[in-house]
């Protein structure tokens, strides 16, 4: 129970630290690093998807035979949905933009930004919870180290993400504390998700395939929507290509070497 509990709050402590660089660094980001960071967190999402979630889900379906993928094709759809609905309700605003997205709202700028980082987390709570549910039960190819993999590799890339929101609020005129508590704030969403999957573990097993899909599917609509297109924007849209490939790799080495 230990182990989990701190395998929870792994993701959380990479925000937390990203987000105190904001004592360290005296400018904002520069683009092209801000560009590398995006695509960094996108690999690490995309191949933590693959890995430690569909590859899984579509293993513990092998009795199905030529049907094996249909728990992971529904959930993964259906991950997707979810995150669409979310991006068109929650009111948020993306760093580098001025009209904010989804339902209207008057809510200070900074509160925006923390919300569409909210957005970004609520999918990797919701995998690291899904994972460590999977291995606590027992029963499924998901290890305990499997889970640790997938949350160190989620907390490497919450690590460019808490400065990602940080910094740039300290270069708005916010005071250094306020920046770092907005960049902490914003990762919260992830121990709690994980610990409400967690918690209904024992209602979820039956269709944990599915679940571990939904989260893969609900992270790569974030890769997709956002990260992405943010990291190849011109110029120096090579460098986002770049901090994908190193991402990816990085994960792909830590759910095979851990897993």
């Amino acid at each position: 129970m230990i182990n989990m509990l701190f395998g929870i709050l792994v993701p959380f402590l990479g925000t937390s630290a990203g987000a105190a660089c904001v004592f360290l660094v005296k400018n904002t980001i520069r683009p092209g690093v801000q560009k590398a960071l995006l695509g960094f967190a996108s690999g690490v999402m995309v191949a933590a998807s693959v890995w430690s979630l569909l590859i899984p889900a579509m293993d513990m379906c092998e009795d199905m035979g030529k049907l094996a993928f249909l728990p992971a094709a529904c959930g993964f759809l259906l991950g997707m949905l979810f995150l669409l609905v979310l991006d068109h309700l929650i009111p948020h605003l993306h760093i580098n933009e001025e009209k904010p997205e989804g339902l209207h709202a008057s809510f200070a700028r900074a509160t925006m930004l923390v919300l569409a980082v909210t957005l970004h987390n609520i999918p990797e709570g919701m995998a690291v919870g899904v994972v460590f549910a999977g291995a606590m039960a027992g029963g499924s190819d998901i290890t305990l180290a499997g889970a640790f993999a997938l949350s160190i590799g989620i907390a490497i890339q919450n690590f460019p993400e808490g400065a990602i929101i940080s910094l740039p609020l300290k270069s708005e005129g916010a005071g250094k504390g306020k920046a770092f508590l907005y960049g902490v704030l914003s990762g919260v969403v992830e121990p709690v998700s994980a610990l409400i999957t967690v918690a209904l573990s024992a209602y979820i097993t039956a269709v944990l395939p599915v679940l571990l899909a939904f989260a893969a599917g609900a992270m790569l609509y974030v890769v997709v929507e956002e990260l992405i297109p943010e990291a190849s924007e011109s110029p120096h849209s090579n460098i986002g290509t770049i901090g994908f490939a190193a991402g990816f790799v990085i994960m792909m080495i830590l759910d095979v070497a851990l897993g």
